[in-house]
């Protein structure tokens, strides 16, 4: 195994468990799983949304949804296709799901280093 896989198979270890009972089903809340927001992951939604960690718009904590939702498996939940149905539910929500995939950033500098 190369470095470069060694890093992503420990990324993958690190992955945060985010638990949203709005969207579960028979009492059981869907369970979502995100990697560490990367400078890949900063850098593509910057060049959508200007000034991203500065003015996190909902529709930029919807495409970071997107972007770092994932099965258990590992597999993308959410297409850009799923961007309509996201942006309907209350922000309060979007809001919440995106601040938990955001936890471990402490600022702008930490995100940057990332």
């Amino acid at each position: 195994m190369g470095l470069g896989e060694q890093i992503a198979a420990r990324r993958n270890r690190d992955r945060k468990v985010i638990r949203v009972d709005e969207w579960g089903e028979d009492g059981q809340p869907l369970v979502i799983y995100s990697g560490s927001i990367t400078a890949g992951d900063i850098d593509k939604l910057q060049r959508k949304h200007k000034d991203f960690l500065n003015n996190m718009t909902i529709s930029g904590m919807v495409d970071l949804i997107i972007t770092k939702a994932e099965d258990a498996d590992g597999k993308r939940m959410f297409t850009i296709e799923d961007k309509m149905h996201l942006m309907g539910d209350s922000v309060a929500l979007i809001a919440d799901i995106a601040g938990q995939m955001f936890g471990d950033v402490e600022s702008v500098g930490d995100a940057e280093k990332n």
